[in-house]
């Protein structure tokens, strides 16, 4: 769940405070901030804030981690300076709250074997309801509330973008992904083409091993003689319909396509359409959700711009 950040004009920069759970994802939100331009400043002690907003008028937008590990964190101090700071025509404040449920939260402790910080000597499970109970006020003032407990990181900070590139981008970021149906459809998809009409490399032994990055790969699936009036529809279609997102503000597109196994046929046609893409300017990012799940790939961050 999550909720829009109030518009800020030109004159009065947004200054984000960024808390919640540990394990929600505070860290990939502040670097997802930074990337979309803001001064990101992680585990601020709340007694430097009076000191950091002193040195003058802001010039950028701002985005502050809250941890709770801060020596002189309490949740009434940041509802009191969030509440003190938003009655300043200066800035544009929002709480940000990374919300999660408290079994996800344990799964990932579990996964990483890391200590609660507020758990160190005893079992995660403590920690985390201790810290709930500790952060319910700053939850409940929360201007945005994002609950991370089904998202991946990339998911995150495609809810981020969408909150809080602003509406003055002069195109919406895309992002094309591959899939597999058997896994279901990927979060937060504008545009879904499935693809498993076309030949499968999977009944070629020598292709079978690779994926549809491949050279070999791609050429198989582009050699299916329905590929290319499919390509050329689907390309012409997002064409057509990218200058209506940009007249409508839509800062984030995600164009999905899916195969049985999200192997072969969905990862080589991503490619090509993100290439496609790229080649005319676009900013495309591209990632293949399957193959990130078995070690294969890395989320994709770096955007295809024309280069």
């Amino acid at each position: 769940m999550s909720n829009a950040p109030r518009p800020a004009s030109d004159e009065a920069p947004r200054l984000v405070f960024v808390t919640g759970a540990s394990g929600a994802g505070r860290l990939t939100a502040i670097n997802a901030l930074a990337d979309l331009g803001f001064e990101a400043i992680d585990n601020l002690p709340l007694g430097l804030l009076d000191r950091l907003l002193a040195a003058g008028p802001l010039d950028q937008s701002m985005a502050l981690g809250i941890d709770t590990r801060n020596r002189d964190f309490t949740a009434d101090g940041i509802v009191a300076a969030v509440d003190r700071l938003d009655a300043d025509d200066d800035h544009a404040v929002d709480l940000l709250y990374l919300d999660c449920r408290p079994e996800v939260l344990l799964r990932r402790f579990s996964e990483t074997r890391r200590r609660h910080p507020m758990a160190l000597e005893e079992n995660p499970e403590i920690g985390i309801e201790r810290e709930i109970e500790l952060l319910a006020p700053v939850r409940a003032r929360a201007d945005i509330l994002v609950d991370t407990s089904d998202l991946t990181p990339h998911d995150l900070r495609a809810e981020l973008t969408r909150l809080f590139a602003g509406s003055d981008r002069a195109a919406p970021v895309l992002s094309v992904q591959s899939f597999s149906y058997k896994r279901g459809l990927p979060r937060g998809t504008d545009l879904v083409f499935d693809v498993r009409f076309l030949a499968n490399p999977h009944w070629e032994a020598d292709l079978r091993p690779l994926d549809g990055r491949d050279p070999g790969v791609a050429d198989y699936v582009a050699s299916d003689p329905r590929f290319q009036g499919f390509f050329d529809r689907v390309s012409d279609l997002v064409r057509w319909l990218l200058p209506a997102y940009i007249a409508e503000g839509k800062t984030y597109l995600t164009i999905g396509f899916g195969c049985t196994g999200g192997q072969h046929r969905s990862v080589a046609v991503a490619e090509m359409l993100a290439s496609a893409l790229g080649d005319e300017g676009w900013p495309v990012s591209v990632r293949h959700r399957e193959l990130e799940r078995r070690g294969l790939a890395a989320p994709a961050r770096d955007e295809r711009d024309g280069v």
